[in-house]
Order: C-alpha cells, then structure tokens, then sequence
C-alpha cells in the first residue's frame, strides 16, 4: 500500500485553465498558448483557445513554467507560474495594433503534432511550412498519401474540411483550390481517420483545415495566377476579396481556368477459350481534352451581438464548354501473334455541366452554456455529354472492310435538400454534441442511343430513363469527458434511408429502405509526457454514387464501353485504429477495417463476344489492414524532414462475371514511402525550398492490380515586397515514373494497360496580396455529403 501511495505522489501532475484576451479585454478566439520550461524556455505543452478565447492545459508536472500566448505574429509577454496545484488564471494579454500588421516579423518554428482523442492535430501555424502552398502543407500533413489530384488516408478517398466545413469541389478542383490558398492561413490540420458521429455515416477518412481567425477590421483582395506546362500549356486566374467590420463579413472569390489536357492510354487484351489465347489486341488510345471552367464563391456573415450570427454561402462551379477528342487504334493478332485485322475509332465528346449550390446558417450562443445551429441546404448539378462515334475496320493488307457508326445523347440532373440543427454544449466536465438532419435527393438521367450507319436511327434496346428518388433522416448524440491521463469520446449517429430507382426501358423499380445506427469509441491514454496511446473504432456506410446507378452504357466504341449497375446496395464498414505516440515526434498506427459488401468497379472481358466492360458491383467481402509509421523533424533551423510510411494489404473477393460467376479473390500486399525536405534558403524565409520523392509498390484497384510508381518532386517559392507577392516554381514527375502498369489476370481473364496523364510538368505561379493582406479568409462551405455521391467526370 505504502508503494502505490509513492507512485502516485511522485506521478502527480496538476491543470491549467484561462482566457486569451487584447488590450481591450476582448476574448481573442483560437490564439496558440504555449507552456515553455522557465530554465531553457523549451515548450512542454501547447493547446489552442477555444471560440471563446478560453484554454486549458492538463498533465503538468510540478515545477516552474512560462506561459506564452500568440496569434498570426503578436505574442504576449511571458508569465511566471510556480504550478504545484491545479491553477486558473485571469486572462493571458496580447496586444495588437491591427494597422502594423504588415510589419510584423514571424519567427519560425517547427510543425508539432498532437494526439487528441479521436483525431491527430497538425500545428503548422507561423512553422517553416507557412510560407507553402495549402495544398504542400496537406500533402505532407502525417498520414496523408497525395495520389495525383486525390488526397488519401490509409488508402482511402479524404474528404477536405475548412473549419468543419466541407469544401464541395472535385478533387481537381480542391487541389487548384488549394494550390492557390497561401499556407500562412492555416493554423492546424486535423487527420480525422476515423469521423465521430457528428459526421455523416456515409464517409471515409477528414481533412479538416482550421485557419487563423480574422482579428483586423479592414479590405484585403489578391490576384493570382500559374502557368503549367506539360504536353500542352494549361493557365489559372483568380481572385479574392475579402471585407470585415465589426458585424459584417463578405467574402467574393472567382477563378477561370482554360487548359488543354492529353492522356495515352496503352492497353492489351488477351482473349481466352478452351484452347488458350486465340485474339490478342493491342490498343494505342489518345484523349486529348479542352475545356473552360469558371468557379465562383460568396460569403456572408452577419454577427448581430456576441450570442447570434446568420451566415450566407452561395457557390458556382461552371463547365460551359468541355470538348475530348478521342483516337483510338486497335491491332487484332491471331494465336500465331500474325495481324488478323486492324480499326481505329475516333469517337468526340461535348460535354456541359453546372453544379450550383446555396446555404444559410443560423447560430445562437445560449447565455449559460452551449451553443444551438440550424442550416439549410441546396444543390442544383446538372450534366449533358453527346457522343459520336465511328469505326473503321480494314484487313492485315489494309483494305477496308467495314464501318459502324453511332451517337449517344445523355443528360442528368440532380437536386439535394438538407435541413439540419446541431446543438454544442456542456454537463458539468462532459462535452455534449446532439443534432438532427433530414435530406432529400432526387436525380433524373436520360440516355438516348442512335445507330448512325444509315442515318440516326434510334435504339430503345440501349437507351433509357431512370428516375432515382432517396430520402435520409438522421440524428446523432455524442459525449466526451477527460481525467488527469485518460480522454473518452462515445457516440451515436442512427440513419433511416428510403430509396426508389425506377428504369423505363427494364420496366423495373427498385425500392430499399433501412434502419441502420452508427456507432463510435475513442479511447485516449497519456501514460506520461513522453508516451501516449489510443483506440478508436466506428461503423461507416457508403452509399451508391449516383452515376453507378444509372443502367447506360458509356462507350469508347462498341466492343469496349462503362456500364451502370441499378442494383447495386450500400455497403457497411468496422473501423478499427490502434495508435502509439512517442515523445510527440513518432507515431506509430494500427488499422483494420472490414469493408463489407465495397462497392467497386470491376472490369470483365467477354471472350466469346470480344468485348471489355466495366462495371460497378457489390463485392462479396473486402479487408485492408495495415501499420503507418510518421516522423517529421527540424533537422537544423532551415531544414524540415518530413517522413511517412505505409505497409499495407487489401483485398477484394467478386463474382467473376465471366468465369462462371465464381468467387475471385483479388489482394495485394505494398509498401508506400514518402520524404520530403522543406528548406529554407533565406535569413528572412522569404526564399524556400523542396525536395521530396515517394515511392509506392502497388496497389489494388478493383479487378486490377496496380504495378510501382516513383514521383521525384522539386520546387522554390520566393516572397517580394514585404511578402506581398510570392512566385513559386514546381516540378512534378522528375523522372517519369509517376504512372503504373495495371494488370487482370485470372482465370479466362488477361487485360491491362498504362495510363499516362501528363503528370510531368513544370508550374510557375504568381500571387499579389493587396489591402490590408494579413487578414484571415473566411470561406465556408456546408457540410453536405449527398454532394460528393455527384458525378465528378
């Protein structure tokens, strides 16, 4: 007894709680407040305020400190704490002078990563990372794979969040998004693996991006703008423009990209019967692809006293004018390898699509405790792609034998309703979230295909209408509480779903409805300052995309063709992480998840018809599991090494659909690597560096198996005139590796192919910040997950 009494006096550790307010006594909301060892003044502990300007620091040992408190460059003066017992404070002073903002200097420091209960925090705020771009900040966030335009987290789609709000694009258009949003906004990254029930259940992995709140009243706007040059030339203009007073904020954003793109794809097919490979093809495919995109945001928040705030988004993703041009040669070989025949195919695409959406957000404080939301939500999306396609087939002496012509027309519109109301509170020393959500989608597609050979004939065998209706009621509640080493977060979210998809052409309707709840645990331990460790779990659902559903056949010519899967069903996921931290610099993660029935596109060949289609389809089970290794350092005061590796395995069993509809177990087993060196190569950080390279085995994708891939990346960025202008130089895709030979081979199934995008280029970008460019943007965007079930082609 008398031992355990030791232990536990020798083990005390004691809290700190406090405000951060200005020279006026004006809570300064999300300020960093740092703990820093009084002997040599190296920080022990950080956290940031709440929205309140509140804090609270827990697990401090005995002894003498300095507490420090900053925000975007003003920091306070140093106070002296003697902390043997718990301790709450008046008020932390930072004092500013909005109009000298431009003069301030930033020293730079090293990114520090926190474990919280149910999310890994990424400070980066006034780091040697400020200066680069928030796309670079997120590619080398920890856990995070970039994978051309997509972000992935223990490979798995991220969905990107700015101040928990999601941000609605494409993953095109999120990365040239980002590319353009200067990394000196951002304060934190949060990797969110595994959402709790605040989130919608259908959903993988966050990236929740929390930028440095506005502290200066005033106008700030900039322009920008960059060159790539890969194959073909490709250009990006926009511009900001932000305005705060004291009640009102307004923020207008708009960017214009015209750009030209070109892709080749080499692809083999082998076909099979009882004798062996009896047709092989080989495919030489080009799309080049033209088009003009105008994006546009607005935002307006009105604050009408320090209890209530009403908030206007309203956003345009415009594509007027998408044209590809599509080329395709096709050499047919015999089982002796000799030339049988030969087609080419040129079949060109107009496409338009719009995708306009609005939302408005009521937010009241209560007075004693909490706080209460309530939004409302709309989407208009809608689509039109015609497609003519003609073929031509000539003998091994290249004489003509046939054509066969045709031309689809498709069109597809989609409507989204949300209503939702979330209430944030506290009981006592235990964090409440609670809310409801009710929406509403509805999705109308045509597609009408014309045999052209003897004039537009229509063909009701392949063409069609299907109507697709769906309605999800939804409510959540959570609780969080934490102890002197220990932090708990429980949750439930329960979603009831109708659905009807009914097609014309098939005479059929297919109506699901389901009750399903929605679990999540978040354990925390920090056994002691220098060792840490968590597990978390939840349940997860993803839905049908919207363009899976469709029963058409998208054609590249009419042996090869993309096919829509009406009955396809959700799929529902067990997440299970387990984390390991050391010393706040080493992180180490566990993670398995069995994905159930996963929805994934396959890729069968008929052999008997000569055909390759792709299809979605309900695999029969799916598992990934896998450990991550993080380490990012401040090798010296201008060099960053960030490190990240990935061991992994996934698996797929599906029906072959054209092998007897057996069982096909399809699973890889890779290695992913990513260093990176940020450099800074001035006194002043005006001028850094970075050099990184990643390396990934393979991967699976669908019925496929993916082969390596090796990205070398470099790049400078220089800032001018007191940071107001900043040129960057990028290179992608040094050594040409960067795309990867995928292969299906099973059974009486033998296909592959490369692709390669024009993921070599060098990109130069201009930035010039006007006004009083040091505050912070306030962009905001609804968290709407039906959004991302749209169709991104």
């Amino acid at each position: 007894m008398i031992f355990f009494y030791g232990q536990a006096v020798i083990g005390q550790s004691y809290g700190l709680k406090g405000k951060v307010r200005d020279q006026k006594n004006e809570a300064i909301p999300f300020a960093s407040v740092f703990l820093l060892r009084s002997s040599d003044s190296v920080m022990v502990k950080g956290t940031s305020a709440d929205e309140f300007g509140s804090f609270e620091l827990s697990n401090i040992s005995k002894g003498l400190y300095l507490l420090q408190a900053s925000y975007i460059g003003w920091t306070s003066k140093n106070m002296l704490l003697d902390i043997s017992e718990d301790i709450t404070i008046g008020a932390v002073i930072i004092a500013q002078e909005s109009e000298a903002l431009d003069e301030v200097v930033v020293t730079a420091t090293r990114p520090k990563v926190e474990r919280k209960v149910d999310r890994l925090v990424f400070n980066v705020e006034n780091t040697v990372l400020s200066q680069s771009s928030s796309w670079d900040i997120l590619k080398q966030t920890p856990g995070v794979i970039a994978m051309q335009d997509e972000l992935q987290i223990r490979n798995q789609a991220a969905t990107v969040y700015i101040n928990d709000r999601k941000v609605q694009l494409s993953a095109e258009e999120v990365r040239n998004l980002l590319e353009n949003y200067q990394g000196e906004n951002i304060k934190s990254v949060e990797v969110i693996s595994n959402p709790p029930a605040k989130y919608d259940a259908e959903g993988g992995a966050v990236l929740n991006i929390i930028t440095s709140k506005n502290i200066s009243l005033g106008y700030k706007g900039n322009l920008n703008t960059s060159y790539t040059q890969g194959i073909f030339s490709k250009y990006i203009f926009g511009t900001s423009h932000f305005y705060k007073t004291k009640k009102l904020n307004l923020n207008l954003s708009y960017s214009f990209a015209p750009r030209k793109d070109f892709s080749n794809l080499q692809g083999e097919t082998n076909f099979i019967n009882d004798t062996g490979v009896f047709s092989r093809w080989a495919t030489d495919f080009d799309t080049t692809e033209k088009f003009r995109s105008h994006v546009a945001g607005f935002v307006a928040d009105y604050q009408f006293n320090d209890r209530n705030e009403l908030n206007f988004t309203a956003n345009a993703q415009l594509s007027p004018y998408r044209k590809y041009d599509n080329r395709q040669t096709t050499v047919m070989r015999n089982r002796l390898n000799a030339i049988d025949s030969t087609f080419t195919t040129a079949s060109p695409e107009d496409e338009e699509k719009n995708n306009l959406s609005g939302d408005i957000t009521y937010k009241h404080r209560f007075k004693e405790n909490g706080s209460l939301s309530v939004n409302a939500h709309y989407t208009a999306f809608d689509l039109s792609r015609t497609q003519n396609v003609n073929s031509e087939y000539f003998n091994a002496d290249g004489s003509f034998i046939r054509d066969f012509s045709f031309v689809t027309d498709a069109d597809q519109d989609i409507e989204i309703a949300t209503a939702q109301a979330d209430y944030a509170g506290t009981l006592g020393t235990t964090t409440i979230d609670a809310g409801l959500k009710s929406s509403f989608i509805r999705s109308k597609s045509t597609l009408d295909y014309f045999s052209a050979s003897n004039g537009l004939v229509l063909d009701p065998a392949l063409s069609d209408s299907f109507l697709y209706d769906e309605n999800v009621y939804a409510a959540y509640t959570s609780l969080s509480h934490d102890w002197e080493k220990w932090s708990i977060k429980a949750g439930l979210r329960a979603e009831h779903t109708q659905s009807t998809g009914t097609s014309a052409a098939l005479s059929t309707s297919n109506r699901l409805e389901y009750f399903e709840l929605f679990p999540s645990f978040y354990l925390l331990h920090n056994r002691n300052e220098n060792h840490s460790f968590s597990f978390d779990y939840s349940r997860k659902l993803r839905r049908p995309r919207y363009q899976d559903l469709n029963p058409f056949r998208t054609f590249i010519n009419e042996n090869s063709f993309i096919e829509g899967n009406p009955n396809l069903l959700p799929n529902f996921s067990h997440n299970f992480n387990l984390n390991y931290t050391l010393n706040q610099e080493f992180f180490f993660d566990f993670y398995y998840r069995d994905n159930g029935n996963f929805i994934s596109t396959l890729s069968f060949q008929d052999n008997e018809n000569q055909i390759l289609r792709d299809i979605s389809q309900n695999v029969l089970e799916s598992t990934s599991y896998g450990f991550d290794f993080n380490y990012g350092k401040s090798i010296t005061d201008n060099w960053y090494l960030y490190s990240y590796i990935s061991i992994f395995h996934e698996d797929e069993t599906f029906l072959a659909l054209e092998s007897g509809t057996i069982p096909v177990k399809n699973e890889i087993d890779g290695f992913y690597a990513d260093i990176t060196n940020y450099l800074t190569l001035s006194k002043d950080g005006t001028f850094q560096g970075e050099l990184g390279i990643t390396y990934l085995s393979g991967f699976l994708t669908g019925s496929y198996l993916m082969g390596e891939t090796t990205n070398l990346t470099f790049g400078v960025r220089k800032s001018f005139w007191n940071r107001r202008a900043l040129v960057s130089l990028a290179v992608n895709d040094a050594l040409g590796k960067a795309n990867a030979r995928v292969v299906s081979k099973y059974l009486n199934q033998d296909n592959g192919y490369l692709l390669v995008p024009e993921t070599q280029y060098v990109r130069l970008g201009f930035t010039y910040n006007f006004g009083n460019f040091r505050l912070e943007d306030n962009d905001r965007e609804i968290d709407k997950n039906e959004r991302d079930r749209l169709s991104s082609e």
